[in-house]
């Protein structure tokens, strides 16, 4: 089991910052690639960005590719994105996930992910 809790969430105006943070526990951190995921309402959950066991490696959507930036404390257990030039399209509760199965790749599929946090919400404001 593994257990993820993100914070850093909140109300920013359109053009600011967020950071999103997300602590593991429970689990060999540093054997699993981390991903961050959203959903709006309505819709259904989105891939946002993910980051390999290594940290070296990431990948993110097209829709915050230069925007976002996801990286990893391993020492720390921690996961971080963050969140610059939001947009109002932004808004969304944002998860963090552990990878299923420990691997070296950057998964990008809500099925490759068997851990999810609580969820943050992300509003921005225009």
């Amino acid at each position: 089991q593994v257990q993820l809790v993100e914070s850093g969430g909140g109300l920013v105006q359109a053009g600011g910052s967020l950071r999103l943070s997300c602590a593991a526990s429970g689990r060999t951190f540093t054997n699993v690639a981390m991903g961050w995921f959203r959903q709006a309402p309505g819709k259904e959950r989105e891939f946002v960005a993910t980051i390999d066991r290594s940290g070296r490696t990431t990948y993110y959507a097209d829709s915050v590719k230069g925007r976002f930036t996801v990286s990893r404390d391993n020492a720390k257990n921690t996961v971080f994105l963050q969140m610059n030039s939001l947009e109002p399209e932004d808004t969304a509760v944002y998860y963090c996930a552990a990878e299923l199965r420990a691997g070296w790749g950057t998964p990008r599929l809500l099925h490759e992910f068997g851990y999810w946090g609580q969820g943050t919400q992300v509003t921005v404001s225009s």
